[in-house]
Order: structure tokens, then C-alpha cells, then sequence
């Protein structure tokens, strides 16, 4: 699905990630990588599929688009350090060719001497004209600038033949994007939707506005 924004055009990827292709920049919020581990730590029974899910995801995305930068918009591991951030240093490895880069959210709590180690470019926020990336929406948005951000893993309800279900989303509003969680073991917060917004649920393997 592309839409244009800004006067940019953008094409919203079934697998909860942004293409800016006049940037060759991929941008993803909410990985939560390592989660799975983190929970199995604290005896939580958690497949171990969940986390394959998301690296096959993102390879498959890195692959398909053979981006030059990748914005990772906050929240990309976790919680304390496990042996899932050396798969994700092994993959920036792997793929030397692209830029990739964090800005920072609130379960990026490594070490700073780890984040110094890394690849990884480290941004609180970047702004990449008109867009502005963050982690959590920004409550005051200079107006010549358009927010895109995660943090609040969005989703929709949507009613018909006599079932009600719950889709991750896109949403779009007058200044700000929010981008639903990449991470498959994730929450999400139902998001109110105000005249004028523009909404895109991920249905399977289909983005589709509603």
C-alpha cells in the first residue's frame, strides 16, 4: 500500500514497517527483540518461534528492499542484556552495506559501553525533512515538521458478520504517524480516531484502509 505524506511517498509493508524509497530508508518501531528470552528467564513459558518470527520478518524486509539506512524507532531490544543482542550485532554484520540506526525508547536500557560497541548509529530524536522520528508521539510538533513515531503499538476494532476483531494499524493523523509494533510478542492499545485521520490495518499479508 503507498500513500503520500508530505508530498513523500511511502509504502506501508504488511510486516508493520515503512519504505521511504526516496531515501532508500526502512523504518520499524517496537521490536522488543529478545523478549522471548527475557520472559523464558524469568520462567515464563514463551515458544521460541516468537522470536524467529521476528528475525525472519526483518531479513525478509532487508532482502525485499535492500535499504541503505534502517530507523529503528525506539523499543528495538527488550530489557536487560541476553544472547539475542549478539544475533542482532551478527545481522548488522551481515549486512554491511546498510546504515542502521536507533532511536532510543524506553526498554532501550543497555549499557551505554554496549550501544558504543555497536554498529548502530544512536539518536534521541533525527529529523530527516519533514519528518521528524521519535519514540513516543511528541506532544508539540513544530509545524513546518510531521512526527513519525511508535511506542503505542496501535490497533482498530472492526465489526462485521456478527464478530468483532482486533488489527494492528497504521495511523495518520493532521501532524503525526504512529507505526504498529514490528515485535509479534507484543500488546497493543486501541487508538482513538479523530475526522480527518487516515487508518490502515494490517490484515494477513494485506494493508488495507478502513
Amino acid at each position: 500500500m503507498r500513500i503520500n505524506l508530505r508530498n513523500e511517498q511511502l509504502e506501508l509493508h504488511p510486516h508493520k514497517a515503512i519504505y521511504w524509497e526516496k531515501h532508500q530508508m526502512l523504518l520499524l518501531a517496537d521490536l522488543h527483540l529478545g523478549k522471548a528470552t527475557h520472559f523464558r528467564r524469568a520462567g515464563i513459558p514463551v515458544p521460541e518461534q516468537v522470536g524467529t518470527i521476528n528475525w525472519d520478518k526483518l531479513i525478509g524486509l532487508l532482502l525485499q528492499y535492500e535499504p541503505k539506512r534502517v530507523i529503528f524507532l525506539g523499543d528495538l531490544f527488550h530489557s536487560t542484556y541476553n544472547t539475542k543482542w549478539e544475533e542482532l550485532e551478527h545481522l548488522f554484520q551481515q549486512f554491511k552495506g546498510i546504515q542502521f540506526e536507533l532511536v532510543l525508547g524506553n526498554h532501550d536500557i543497555l549499557p551505554e559501553h554496549i550501544y558504543a560497541k555497536s554498529l548502530m548509529k544512536i539518536h534521541v530524536e533525527l529529523l530527516v525533512s519533514p519528518f521528524l522520528f521519535t519514540h513516543h508521539p511528541l506532544d508539540i510538533i513544530p509545524q513546518e515538521m510531521y512526527n513519525i513515531c511508535g511506542h503505542i503499538h496501535p490497533c482498530v476494532y472492526l465489526n462485521g458478520q456478527g464478530q468483532r476483531v482486533r488489527l494492528a494499524c497504521y495511523y495518520f493523523g493532521k501532524q503525526q504517524a504512529i507505526l504498529p509494533a514490528f515485535g509479534e510478542f507484543t500488546g497493543m492499545a486501541v487508538i482513538e480516531v479523530k475526522r480527518g485521520d487516515r487508518v490502515f490495518v494490517i490484515a494477513e499479508d494485506n494493508v488495507l484502509e478502513v
